[in-house]
């Protein structure tokens, strides 16, 4: 959402704030969103060590056929849906899944974690964009400076950790450019469900696209793994049980109870937290290299997020 599966509310997309402030929040609170941050930032690296033996269709298929039946438990008894709601359900789904998802993963395959998770954070960006679009808004000059500097961080990040010599850390500009095409659909998909989860709920929203986006992946999947051979091993299971069980479906049910208790602008900053855990995690799990270049992209990267989300939470304020 990844990106992993994650659905906000109105609130969280259009990045409102809500009354209390830092002070106000439990400590069940604060823990709650940390251990979010944890479970969601460790989603990039977690792919990549799946992706060590399974093939980038099949390992994402494995992931949301071990997270559907979890989303439908969670959804239970609000799965009703008006046939405009299903279809529009579907479309979220091929758009979330069929695109989203599998371009992160193909992203995840050819860029290293530590790459991988970085750009994954730039979705809360496009967000911005998205939803200024759909409300009509322009874009204002902290907006822009903010875009301007994650952009200019993103070429930074991009190329900043050369050729390596071990594969699992090398980075490709295609493996970047499937991230971004991962980052832009996600965005997107955020802002498009809005009304929908407004109407009818997160669960059960997010359980329907996600069974839908599941049903749309599964002949492609079966196609790659009749082109190649798939070697299911414990580490690749523990991987898609991982992203299916924890990021996906347990990392959805923290969310939602992170926003019963916490203002959705507050609870937002898990954002920031997310790609410091998964580079940490990129570092030990497969040795990158964060050299000076990369360091510059990542602080131009949360420099320039802090800069749009902090606007609009001000123009929402007033």
């Amino acid at each position: 959402m990844g990106i992993e599966q994650r659905l906000p509310d109105e609130e969280d997309v259009l990045l409102k704030p809500g009354a209390p402030f830092l002070s106000d929040l439990s400590l069940r609170s604060i823990a709650a969103m940390l251990l979010l941050a944890v479970m969601w930032g460790l989603s990039i690296p977690v792919t990549k060590l799946g992706l060590v033996s399974l093939p980038p269709l099949t390992l994402t298929a494995l992931r949301f056929a071990i997270a559907v039946p979890l989303l439908i438990v969670l959804a239970w008894g609000k799965l009703a849906l008006p046939g405009y709601a299903l279809v529009h359900s579907a479309a979220l789904g091929a758009l979330g899944i069929g695109i989203g998802q599998v371009a992160q993963t193909f992203g995840v395959q050819g860029t290293s974690a530590s790459v991988g998770t970085i750009l994954s954070a730039t979705i809360p960006l496009f967000i911005v964009i998205f939803a200024s679009l759909r409300l009509k808004q322009g874009i204002t000059m902290r907006q822009g400076l903010g875009l301007a500097a994650a952009f200019a961080g993103m070429v930074l990040v991009a190329s900043g950790q050369g050729e390596a010599a071990d594969p699992l850390a090398r980075t490709s500009w295609v493996g970047v450019l499937w991230m971004m095409i991962s980052s832009l659909t996600i965005a997107f998909y955020y802002v498009w469900s809005v009304e929908l989860t407004q109407s009818h709920g997160v669960e059960s929203v997010v359980a329907w696209s996600t069974l839908f986006g599941f049903l749309m992946l599964l002949p492609w999947a079966g196609w790659e793994m009749a082109q190649q051979p798939v070697n299911l091993t414990g580490e690749a299971l523990v991987a898609a049980a991982y992203l299916g069980i924890v990021v996906t479906a347990a990392g959805l049910f923290l969310w939602l109870y992170i926003l019963r208790h916490v203002p959705a602008g507050i609870a937002a900053s898990v954002q920031y937290l997310q790609p410091v855990v998964g580079i940490m995690a990129a570092s030990v799990m497969f040795g990158d290299s964060l050299g000076l270049i990369f360091a510059i992209g990542v602080a131009l990267i949360l420099a320039g997020l802090a800069l749009a989300v902090s606007n609009q939470r001000k123009a929402d304020r007033e």
